[in-house]
């Protein structure tokens, strides 16, 4: 399935609720999920994670220990090998399958090169079988929020790579979802655009009133977005700790408190790469 696929499944009517449900029933609940692949590797194990309405969550961990593949796993790209991925609150589709109100935004933003900003934007809804006309307040909406309401007849070789980015954003967010997945969206940019964009999304965020799971392996980034880290393991994959990001926003990341944070994660992080290198070296001995 790709990118576009997810959108289209994402696009669906939103199902009605309960508002007091809200505070008690997650978006997404995640009770021991596994992933091994057919090589018999051990992405993930036994990872347990609920999702809340309107939250900021971000995957922070050692590169391979799995983030992605459970960010690939919530979208439905790919089985879980044990465990299950509940969506509490969504709707079912005739095969019973549960329909993702998410959207997907990837480390390239994959932009068709053919087309223009707009067009780029409108993918998911034509996916969805919505016309051009129908779907133009849509695509409005979306390219204001992300500020490119001036480029909407662009084409991608005309766009810095910030840019291209937020069409990235923008494409998701037409298919409004409860959901936004982001897998390192920001890893290609350079250090002053990163720090933009993380303030960009930010208001992105809170505007849209998404959920959004971040994968990031840069501990300063998560510190500037998250109201909840999640730290996992080296591979296998599993949760290390939950850290809670009790800072108001904006975030002075000078502040005692942000370094005191980023000092916590260093050393959570630190101990996993000691730890998966004394496993290397024990395998070699």
């Amino acid at each position: 399935m790709t990118m576009p696929d997810v959108a289209t499944r994402a696009s669906a009517a939103m199902p009605s609720e309960d508002p007091s449900e809200r505070p008690q029933r997650p978006l997404i609940r995640i009770g021991g999920v596994s992933k091994i692949y057919h090589n018999g590797t051990v992405a993930l194990r036994d990872v347990d994670l609920a999702v809340a309405h309107g939250e900021f969550v971000s995957l922070l961990g050692p590169s391979g220990c799995g983030k992605s593949t459970l960010l690939r796993l919530i979208a439905g790209l790919g089985a879980v090998s044990d465990g299950t991925i509940d969506w509490p609150l969504s709707r079912y589709d005739v095969r019973g399958e549960p329909i993702r109100d998410l959207g997907f935004v990837f480390q390239d933003p994959t932009l068709m090169p053919w087309a223009t900003v707009a067009d780029n934007v409108y993918l998911p809804l034509k996916l969805a079988g919505i016309g051009r006309r129908a779907a133009a307040a849509r695509i409005a909406e979306a390219l204001a929020m992300v500020k490119l309401e001036r480029f909407a007849d662009a084409y991608p070789r005309e766009l810095s790579g910030g840019m291209k980015m937020r069409v990235s954003i923008a494409r998701a967010l037409v298919v409004k979802p409860r959901v936004l997945l982001m897998d390192e969206p920001f890893a290609a940019l350079d250090v002053q655009t990163r720090a933009r964009m993380q303030s960009f999304l930010l208001d992105v965020w809170q505007a849209s009133g998404a959920s959004v799971l971040f994968v990031t392996h840069h501990i300063d980034e998560a510190v500037a977005l998250a109201d909840r880290i999640v730290v996992f393991t080296a591979r296998p994959g599993r949760i290390k700790t939950i850290v809670p990001v009790d800072l108001p926003r904006p975030r002075d990341p000078f502040s005692p408190a942000a370094e005191a944070l980023r000092r916590q994660l260093t050393a959570l992080l630190e101990d996993e790469v000691d730890r998966a290198f004394a496993e290397q070296e024990a395998l070699r001995a």
